[in-house]
């Protein structure tokens, strides 16, 4: 079976957008998503990315541009100006990786929290609210927070965010299939014609040549 790195932060409405697809495309093929959250402003930090308050007016509003046109695409519900955002994710990514590591599948909690922000304006901050989104998708929200809340978790946390770093993603959502990198939800279909054509990746030598 191949993997697929899925690297994400549940705050990312980008992420959000190519979350049913990228589940999809993995199933189409047979794949299997390793799932990763990162802290993304580290991410940006480290590869060039600006959070969107630092952004030039002009990127601010062709963001809006792009999230109409994506949303229109994937038929998903996505408020442009949520009530909660931004606001630190942390917690619900961990979660994520809590569940992963406790053997359940994240898959249904995370388009839930992705929901939360993007289509019904709730704090994805607030521990009541992800203990809820726990709960509706038949988890332990006490245990699960109890372990997102332990250093292992974190530290899974960071080195999930330093993988993504070193696979040269300047943003989120990212796929890395066989060590080539594919940035954003719009990138969901390459990425499955790469799975389906199981064509050799593409690589970059140590002269900067794509081969």
């Amino acid at each position: 079976m191949v993997d697929i790195d899925y690297y994400f932060s549940l705050i990312s409405p980008y992420a959000y957008l190519g979350h049913a697809a990228v589940l999809e495309a993995a199933q189409a093929s047979g794949a299997r998503l390793v799932y990763k959250p990162v802290r993304i402003f580290e991410l940006f930090a480290a590869n060039g990315g600006l959070p969107l308050g630092q952004r030039a007016p002009a990127r601010q509003r062709y963001r809006l541009y792009e999230l109409q046109r994506a949303r229109e695409q994937r038929a998903l519900p996505l408020n442009l100006t949520p009530k909660f955002f931004p606001v630190d994710p942390g917690l619900a990514d961990r979660c994520a990786i809590a569940l992963v590591e406790g053997g359940a599948d994240p898959a249904a909690y995370m388009d839930a929290a992705f929901r939360a922000i993007w289509a019904h304006d709730q704090d994805l901050a607030d521990r009541d609210t992800v203990a809820r989104l726990l709960r509706d998708h038949g988890h332990d929200a006490e245990a699960t927070i109890a372990a997102a809340e332990t250093a292992e978790v974190a530290a899974r946390y960071q080195d999930y965010t330093a993988q993504a770093i070193a696979a040269d993603l300047p943003g989120l959502p990212g796929y890395v299939l066989r060590g080539e990198p594919f940035w954003g939800q719009d990138r969901v279909e390459a990425l499955r014609e790469a799975l389906l054509s199981a064509r050799a990746p593409y690589r970059i030598d140590d002269g900067g040549r794509a081969s």
